[in-house]
């Protein structure tokens, strides 16, 4: 079994499927939408509507990139304030007509850089935070490779929650963590014990609903690209079949339903017993 730092390095792990590898294969005729009415568009996010078989969809996926070019267009997968803005634009576009959302979680966090807390980083972040809470449709979210801190919370407030098998989630990056408590980023392994950030362990404590099985091609030198692919179809398979049978029961449920249950969800967490 692999340790905490051992699925961290997973996670990250340049062969994983990133948010545009799950769009083409688990969703078709994707229409993306760009910008966020308000300042630009941000490349880190990738949202539009697609088709879920016969069933009609929101996206919402963080994209890190393949090669160092695409890594930069998309700023690592780290959104600016303009893409929380553009996600939430899609959500609102969803809830109007009605189509489910279903939100792709993989970022080491929201950018922090000057430009970005000027234009309201924080603002952002804690906006969808509150709207995503209060959204009168069916909200999913997958966890698939990082999520790091509110950079993945600002699209992480769901009816279901889940994460593939080798993902993390949690508040702080186990080399910051480690440099904050013990001055020595190197101590990485311990702090990602200590952080409880495993898809295992966060099952255990309530804050996701669901693992989704990965196989682990990702140790495998020879022939990765094969490798690889047969992960992207096995982890696509496993995951539409769940999207699928989960969007059956929450869509019969009455908006009021689902926000009530949503609450008590999010309300839950955390509760000393």
């Amino acid at each position: 079994m692999a340790t905490a730092f051992e699925r961290v390095q997973l996670a990250r792990h340049p062969e994983r499927p990133y948010s545009v590898d799950i769009f083409n294969s688990v969703f078709s005729e994707m229409i993306e939408i760009h910008g966020d009415r308000r300042f630009a568009d941000d490349p880190a996010m990738v949202a539009g509507f697609a088709r879920l078989d016969d069933r009609e969809v929101c996206v919402i996926g963080q994209q890190k990139g393949r090669d160092i070019n695409e890594r930069r267009h998309r700023n690592f997968a780290m959104s600016k304030p303009e893409g929380y803005r553009k996600a939430l634009r899609v959500m609102r576009l969803a809830e109007k007509f009605g189509r489910p959302i279903i939100t792709f979680v993989d970022t080491p966090g929201a950018y922090p850089g000057i430009d970005a807390e000027e234009r309201g980083q924080a603002e952002a972040i804690a906006f969808n935070l509150r709207e995503m809470a209060s959204i009168r449709v069916p909200i999913i979210v997958v966890v698939i490779g990082e999520g790091g801190s509110g950079g993945a919370l600002a699209i992480g407030i769901g009816d279901r929650v889940y994460m593939l098998e080798n993902a993390v989630y949690s508040v702080i990056t186990p080399e910051g963590c480690a440099a904050i408590l013990w001055k020595d980023a190197g101590r990485a392994p311990d702090a990602a014990e200590g952080l409880k950030l495993t898809a295992s362990d966060l099952i255990k404590l309530g804050v996701i609903d669901e693992v989704i099985p990965e196989p682990e091609p990702w140790r495998i030198p020879e022939d990765e690209d094969k490798a690889a692919l047969k992960a992207y179809n096995s982890i696509a398979d496993s995951l539409k079949a769940k999207l699928k049978a989960d969007l059956d029961r929450l869509t019969k449920l009455s908006p009021d339903k689902l926000l009530d249950a949503r609450y008590d969800k999010f309300r839950k967490m955390g509760q000393w017993v």
